[in-house]
């Protein structure tokens, strides 16, 4: 797998990915479920790095000690989120911070998961693409008649997903917003992988 470098200058958009939960539907960590050759997380990062001006935040929870030294890639900033029990909110107020410190001047951020197979760079930049041809502050994957992850944010969105809580995630802003949202089709967006049926038919 070959990872190429960036120029920091350059970079305006985070994607941060999301891979702090305890897969407790799993009873095993699915960041390090084996896929394509690698693992899922693996995958979610290796097509995250191919996406031009752009940098990448891993947020770690659960089994961070065994994720970060699985992975030990030089090309990505880990956040180790300690409280990531309180919910999906904390992990993405860890990541939003982490990119502030990474790069003030972000323009966005594309939120992601690792629990998403078929994501690929194509899904990121599409996101970024229709953004900017709306011109909306939001564009949000669309899949199974609901919008979801991966979904792209302003920095304008920023100071409010800071201010998350709980269980809330990103969706509570896509709502809210409904009318500065652009919807992105992601084929097979709809497959993510939470209990070990889910994974057999993955790699059936």
């Amino acid at each position: 797998m070959k990872f190429v470098m960036k120029n920091n200058a350059q970079n305006k958009t985070g994607i941060i990915i999301l891979a702090a939960g305890n897969s407790s539907r799993l009873g095993r960590p699915k960041q390090l479920l084996e896929f394509k050759e690698s693992t899922l997380l693996k995958n979610t990062i290796s097509e995250a790095l191919k996406v031009e001006n752009s940098f990448v935040i891993v947020v770690t929870g659960s089994n961070h000690d065994v994720i970060e030294s699985e992975l030990n890639l030089p090309e990505i900033t880990f956040s180790f989120n300690s409280d990531w029990e309180k919910g999906m909110s904390s992990s993405i107020k860890k990541g939003i911070n982490q990119l502030l410190d990474h790069n003030p001047d972000c323009e966005q951020c594309i939120l992601a998961v690792c629990d998403q197979p078929f994501v690929t760079n194509s899904v990121f930049e599409n996101l970024i693409l229709e953004s900017c041809k709306t011109q909306k502050g939001i564009a949000a994957s669309a899949y199974s008649e609901t919008l979801g992850t991966p979904v792209l944010f302003n920095k304008k969105y920023f100071q409010e997903l800071l201010e998350l809580n709980g269980q809330e995630g990103a969706k509570k802003l896509v709502k809210k917003y409904a009318e500065d949202v652009v919807s992105v089709l992601f084929e097979k967006g709809n497959i993510d992988i939470d209990t070990e049926e889910d994974y057999n038919k993955l790699i059936c």
